[in-house]
């Protein structure tokens, strides 16, 4: 029998094993994902054989080439020879990292000096032994310039002698100073790299953001005295942008603003027989007035969009376009493209279908008749947007397209404009949704909308601002035109609050449809997530000024909750979540910290009824010792508590259905 020798390549295992390295996302296919300035999580198990002593490193290259070195430390239990290290970036582009095990003679060499220097064994060789470690490395400190550090560490050696008290030797050894300068300039041997894993650094708006949807057709629309619908423009939606700007919002996102096909038009509620008035849904795009690349008439022309998008701007706001790869029947692409289509034996082009809901109004594109065709024009459509000042897209569906189409048509995209930003919008199947995001979306719709128990809440966002969050970055809106949620069909104003508060403060990036601060809660049939009379099919005039005055609103609610994320760093990242413990299972507990900056939600379930709990909080989670007290500052109603690790809370839905606690360590 022969033995097969197995040859390692580049970035296989080394001298020194570095195994488990997280984050990496399919092997280094695809690149972590990271905004300017986040604090990013690099572990990996590094050991080695027999008991001299291991460290590591990460390498971090940044797009120019520079690299910096980042010591690894490792942690408890230290059996399981996990070794962290945090890294952050501060520019935007494509930055790589690797982790370097390496010997460390100087542990070794101080755990010798600390087990035999005490009990008197090899005295005289381990002092030379270090005398030789910490003159090295003071040459090195030299050679580097640090002659501080050097003129340190060559005191030190030459204090290393054998007739040196013990118990001054280790003090010295065991120093902060000597510590320092030795994990800066002590010598590494057996260097084993990783192989280059990257990381791409996008601007902060691909992390952190808040939307608010509307359809301009309905912002201004109204009916004459014969029942004549007049559309909403761009022009009369500027209203609208003062009004989110307002709320603290600073992403708008318009449904479809293109042509409407006329074919199968669907009428109120999704109906097959239109009315003539019924304006047809947006998202059956194409008609003779043109394709993804016009604006139906009834909204203005183009000039009328760019004033639009300046307002936008001039209000500290970015519009975000529905990207809908399909077409209505009357889609130029049907007679200039129908091999981009499915034809049935019939020799009907297939419309969409999503058991048991039915789109006649559109036909999918099948992307395997002419990919590379399909990929050309999809990058035109964009690029024509983006010259209008797009630069955020939400894009409907697109876990119905092949996967590999989106790779293509980001990298494309990416090379130039490495700033557009796209949103996926795919309630579907975890693994898909995890390689959208892998493949290049920044950020994805997700399950948020049905989770409402404790449990189910804490188990989803541990995920998202874990392991997830390498490749997926959530957009929890509360409601879209398409969902209306159980909860807040029968939970009242509270229910609106409750769900509010928990995407605005679990996720860096949440969402809101238009409607929602008025707590419009009917669904179309009892038993479903629809909403009777649906946007979707309608026009839709809101009397925004009459719910102002009146004070039916969540408007000023949701301008706070935007106020504190603008203001409190840690409601801006995701990787920074911490769960906390709560005796009623109607009481949600979490925290974020960013910095200095702590932040503590204590949220109820219940809409309907009183909850009252005793928290156990992590108090070192919070930046406190087990045993601190602290000033526990309410965000929402300005009141200041004394709490420690067990405060009770009581939470009446109807009066505040959360506190959102400031941290101030030490200020009690």
């Amino acid at each position: 029998m022969s033995l097969k020798r197995i040859v390692r390549t580049d970035g296989g295992l080394g001298r020194i094993p570095v195994t488990g390295v997280t984050p990496v996302i399919e092997c280094g296919a695809y690149p972590v994902k990271a905004v300017v300035h986040e604090r990013i999580l690099i572990q990996a198990n590094v050991f080695r054989e027999g008991h001299d002593s291991v460290n590591a490193s990460v390498i971090l290259t940044s797009p120019g080439g520079t690299q910096r070195r980042i010591d690894m430390k490792q942690v408890e239990p230290k059996g399981l020879d996990i070794w962290q290290a945090y890294v952050r970036m501060a520019a935007e582009g494509d930055w790589t990292y690797r982790i370097e095990g390496w010997s460390d003679p100087w542990g070794t060499w101080r755990h010798h000096a600390e087990a035999k220097l005490p009990v008197g064994v090899d005295v005289d060789l381990v002092c030379l032994e270090g005398r030789d470690l910490l003159t090295r490395s003071a040459q090195q400190a030299e050679a580097m310039r640090v002659q501080g550090a050097a003129s340190l560490l060559r005191g030190a050696a030459e204090s290393l002698t054998p007739e040196a008290d013990v118990e001054e030797i280790l003090e010295l050894i065991t120093s902060a100073p000597i510590t320092r300068a030795m994990a800066r300039f002590g010598p590494r041997e057996l260097i084993s790299p990783t192989a280059e894993f990257p990381i791409r650094v996008e601007r902060r708006r691909a992390l952190y953001s808040s939307w608010y949807e509307f359809f301009p057709r309905s912002q201004g629309a109204w009916q004459d005295h014969d029942g004549h619908w007049h559309s909403g423009t761009f022009n009369s939606s500027h209203e609208r942008l003062e009004a989110a700007a307002a709320m603290g919002f600073n992403v708008i996102y318009l449904p479809p603003i293109h042509p409407i096909g006329q074919a199968y038009r669907k009428g109120r509620n999704n109906t097959l027989n239109p009315g003539p008035e019924d304006p047809g849904s947006p998202w059956a795009i194409g008609s003779p007035a043109g394709g993804h690349d016009a604006i139906h008439p009834d909204l203005g022309d183009f000039d009328d969009f760019d004033h639009f998008v300046a307002k936008a701007r001039s209000l500290g706001l970015e519009i975000a376009l529905d990207l809908a790869l399909q077409a209505s029947p009357d889609h130029p692409w049907v007679v200039e493209h129908p091999e981009w289509f499915s034809t049935r034996l019939d020799g009907t082009i297939a419309y969409a279908e999503n058991p048991p809901k039915k789109y006649q109004d559109i036909y999918p594109i099948n992307f395997d008749n002419d990919f590379d065709g399909i990929v050309a024009e999809c990058d035109r459509i964009l690029r024509h947007w983006m010259a209008e000042g797009v630069r955020i897209f939400r894009v409907d569906n697109p876990h119905t397209k092949p996967v590999h189409f989106w790779e293509r048509l980001f990298g494309s995209i990416n090379a130039t404009d490495p700033d557009v930003i796209f949103l996926a919008e795919a309630f579907t199947k975890p693994a898909m949704m995890k390689l959208l995001g892998e493949v290049g979306f920044q950020q994805s719709y997700t399950y948020f909308t049905w989770r409402n128990d404790k449990w189910e809440i804490e188990e989803y966002f541990r995920e998202l601002s874990g392991p997830l969050a390498a490749s997926m970055r959530p957009n929890a809106f509360v409601n879209t035109p398409d969902i209306l949620p159980t909860f807040l069909q029968y939970g009242g104003p509270p229910a609106f609050a409750i769900r509010a508060t928990l995407a605005a403060t679990l996720s860096p990036t949440w969402g809101v449809y238009a409607g929602y601060e008025l707590y419009e809660h009917v669904p179309v049939a009892p038993g479903r997530e629809e909403y009777l009379d649906s946007e979707k099919y309608e026009y839709k005039p809101r009397d925004w000024a009459a719910a102002d005055a009146s004070g039916v609103t969540l408007a000023p609610y949701l301008g706070q909750l935007n106020a504190l994320r603008s203001s409190h760093p840690s409601l801006r990242r995701l990787r920074n979540l911490t769960f906390h413990h709560c005796d009623n299972d109607k009481i949600v507990v979490y925290s974020k910290r960013e910095g200095d900056d702590v932040v503590l939600v204590v949220c109820t379930l219940d809409p309907y009824g009183v909850r009252e709990g005793v928290l156990s909080l992590d108090l070192p989670a919070l930046g406190l010792g087990w045993g601190d007290q602290f000033a526990a500052r309410d965000l929402i109603s300005g009141a200041t508590y004394v709490w420690g690790q067990h405060p009770y809370v009581r939470l009446d839905p109807h009066v505040q259905v959360a506190h959102v606690i400031h941290v101030r360590a030490g200020a009690v």
